[in-house]
């Protein structure tokens, strides 16, 4: 497995912290009053990122990772509360939610060698056929 996979408890752990934020998410989005129908609209919406992998695995690893780490989701949230904007807030939790399945499912942020290759391990091909180098 190539150097910069997390490995081990440490992977269980952020597996389970993404468990959590998918659970914290859909609890705020319910105790919000939101409407669910949204939800299922925009849940897989962030994975529309992928659409950058068109152009290289390099420059569609920066988008995908752009939409998926938790500082847009978290500074909308807090945007949101701020200015008093439930819809907005009901959006960030979604972008959270969505976040969080995806770690608990272990995809990570994508590495630039290719779309498989994350944080968490690779996705989408057995290990063994991961190279070391």
């Amino acid at each position: 497995m190539p150097d910069g996979f997390v490995r081990g408890v440490p992977r269980v752990l952020l597996r389970i912290e993404g468990a959590g934020i998918l659970g914290s998410a859909v609890g705020a989005y319910a105790w919000l009053g939101q409407p669910w129908w949204t939800f299922a609209v925009l849940i897989l919406a962030p994975d529309l990122s992928m659409l950058g992998y068109v152009t290289g695995a390099r420059s569609g690893a920066v988008l995908y990772n752009a939409v998926h780490t938790l500082a847009g989701p978290l500074i909308a949230l807090g945007l949101a509360a701020s200015l008093h904007q439930p819809g907005l807030a009901g959006v960030a939790l979604i972008w959270l939610a969505h976040i969080g399945l995806d770690r608990m499912l272990g995809y990570g942020l994508k590495y630039g060698s290719g779309f498989g290759d994350t944080h968490l391990g690779a996705v989408g091909r057995s290990r063994e056929n991961v190279t070391t180098s």
